[in-house]
């Protein structure tokens, strides 16, 4: 027994020894979502020496953020780790890390205390929610983007139901029960219907001095209709499935103003204990270190996804601006993020072999965004569907999209069994961590989102 595992660390040391002096180019990828993993898939046992950098160890299932927030979901259902997903490519490393800064001229990548010198250079960070300058507003208004981002949200939701079931204040109850979504994209179409689901259905019998039906769900947006990025008649059938859904649905408004309060618009305001930022996202901060960039901080990029400059750098994803194909730049979706992690890493085996790059090309396979139960709109490009069948075109789509098969099985029993019971199963409010050393005399103790709750 001790022989045989000498022999395995031994063969490991051998593997690790031979990636870090082996000839081969080097390619850096960073980030370990929909761009980085296709990307990293692409480069998997070719003659390349591959390091992926992610803040985290796992690979997380955006789309379906939305239902961990509203207990529909547990986080293991949505994320796996990404050492698993390529321990069998011995040529990539996984490494956790928070990437400070990219160096394009020394050709090396620095994390906080260590260095990797790259060859190729793929940029997929991703992006994060922007709140046009109010950054203050993002403690009374978390975005959607990560795991810890769902789980606050999950507990805000779930204790303003505990809160509004204790207090003997009308008015605080009235707040408590209240729930504001900013942005009436995909994001805040789906928290608005979920939230209703779970108020109007799921934890009727769970309360006593409240009737959670009574639950207002308010959607907010400046655009003069929800979901713009649809047709005319899509857009207006998924107005009617929201109001289905008793959700109070305000467009063409502008917020003015969030506070602990609630929401300051320009002719009310709104009560409101929760509120949920879906208005706008902004790229990683680390393409501006990349070049130019647009008003969202994506990083422009040429026809073959390289950035300008740098012909061995590529962005892809929410940090890329890729405008070559109709004009316009193309939208912040998996499938896009999949494709040019893709053509990515085969344009950078083309150059490490001599050979010139392609340039990308998406195939738009259509959009589509769930409301609530047998409620969503579907733009399949041959066809245009609302309601049941393009809510289960949207579960099929979604299911194949997953990447381990097993959280593929877990998730479809457990809609299945929220379909068949109304039931969410994951109805846990966690508290959020807190010293248990007080600050010392004469320092000032840190908010947290506890406080403003």
């Amino acid at each position: 027994m001790a022989e045989s595992q000498l022999y395995n660390q031994k063969k490991k040391a051998m593997e690790v020894s031979a990636q870090t002096t082996s000839s081969n180019p080097k390619v850096v990828i960073i980030g370990g979502g929909f761009g980085g993993v296709y990307a990293a898939r692409i480069l998997a046992d070719q003659p390349v020496d591959v390091t992926l950098i992610d803040r985290t160890n796992h690979h997380l299932f955006q789309p379906l953020l939305y239902q961990v927030a509203t207990a529909m979901l547990s986080p293991a259902d949505i994320a796996q780790p990404i050492r698993s997903i390529l321990k069998d490519a011995k040529n990539i490393r996984v490494v956790m890390g928070r990437v400070e800064s990219i160096d394009t001229t020394a050709k090396i990548i620095h994390t906080h205390g260590s260095q990797y010198p790259f060859q190729y250079l793929i940029l997929a960070a991703g992006a994060r929610h922007s709140y046009f300058g109010n950054d203050h507003w993002e403690a009374f208004a978390p975005g959607l983007k990560n795991l810890s981002d769902a789980l606050e949200l999950r507990r805000r939701i779930l204790n303003s139901f505990e809160i509004a079931e204790t207090t003997t204040d009308a008015e605080v109850r009235h707040a408590a029960m209240t729930f504001v979504i900013i942005g009436a994209g995909p994001t805040g179409v789906e928290m608005a219907g979920a939230i209703s689901e779970l108020a109007k259905r799921t934890i009727v019998q769970d309360f006593r001095h409240i009737q959670t039906q009574r639950a207002r769900i308010v959607l907010l947006d400046a655009a003069p209709k929800v979901l713009p990025m649809f047709a005319d008649s899509l857009c207006a059938s998924a107005l009617k499935q929201l109001k289905q859904l008793d959700i109070e649905v305000k467009v063409s408004t502008k917020v003015l103003g969030v506070t602990s309060e609630g929401v300051q618009l320009e002719k009310e305001f709104i009560r409101a204990r929760t509120v949920v930022w879906a208005a706008g996202n902004a790229a990683s901060p680390l393409a501006k270190q990349l070049g130019e960039t647009d008003r969202q901080g994506r990083i422009m990029v040429n026809e073959d996804l390289s950035v300008p400059g740098h012909p061995e750098v590529f962005a892809i994803g929410d940090v890329a601006n890729f405008s070559h194909q109709g004009g316009k730049p193309l939208p912040g979706v998996a499938p896009l993020a999949m494709q040019s992690g893709e053509q990515a890493a085969r344009n950078i085996l083309a150059l490490a072999q001599g050979n010139p790059t392609k340039k990308f090309n998406y195939w738009d396979k259509g959009s589509m965004a769930t409301i609530g139960r047998n409620k969503a709109i579907a733009d399949l490009k041959v066809v245009k569907l609302s309601g049941l069948l393009a809510w289960l075109s949207w579960l099929l789509i979604h299911l194949l999209f997953i990447v381990e098969l097993r959280n593929r099985i877990l998730i479809f029993f457990q809609w299945a069994w929220s379909y068949v019971t109304y039931t969410h199963g994951a109805r846990l409010s966690y508290q959020m961590f807190r010293p248990a050393v007080p600050p010392k005399e004469g320092e000032s103790k840190r908010a947290t989102a506890e406080d403003i709750l």
